[in-house]
């Protein structure tokens, strides 16, 4: 049994074998089979994904047929500390 935090409700998900390109949260009902959810989705590489032989997809938010695709085990946690981050940071210099 494997889990992956959905991008966009942040609950866990979990699967045994592999996500298919139909696949979809069964709390929010959103693609599962996204770059967002995948492991190699970095907003800093080249069309931000680290595989370099990955085609490039344009929406990021919906299912795609990338044979790359690998679930992300917990890489997620890092998007919400980036949010907090910005949320803490607004809340600092909001005006007053």
């Amino acid at each position: 049994m494997k889990i992956l935090q959905c991008y966009f409700c942040k609950k866990d998900v979990t699967f045994d074998t592999k996500i298919y390109i139909r696949d979809e949260c069964p709390f929010c009902k959103r693609d599962l089979h996204i770059c967002l959810n995948c492991e190699f989705f970095d907003e800093g590489a080249h069309h931000q994904c680290k595989e370099p032989q990955a085609e490039y997809v344009v929406d990021k938010e919906k299912a795609n047929v990338c044979d790359f695709f690998q679930p992300s085990t917990g890489r997620k946690s890092d998007f919400n500390k980036k949010d907090e981050v910005k949320k803490r940071l607004e809340e600092l210099f909001k005006k007053k």
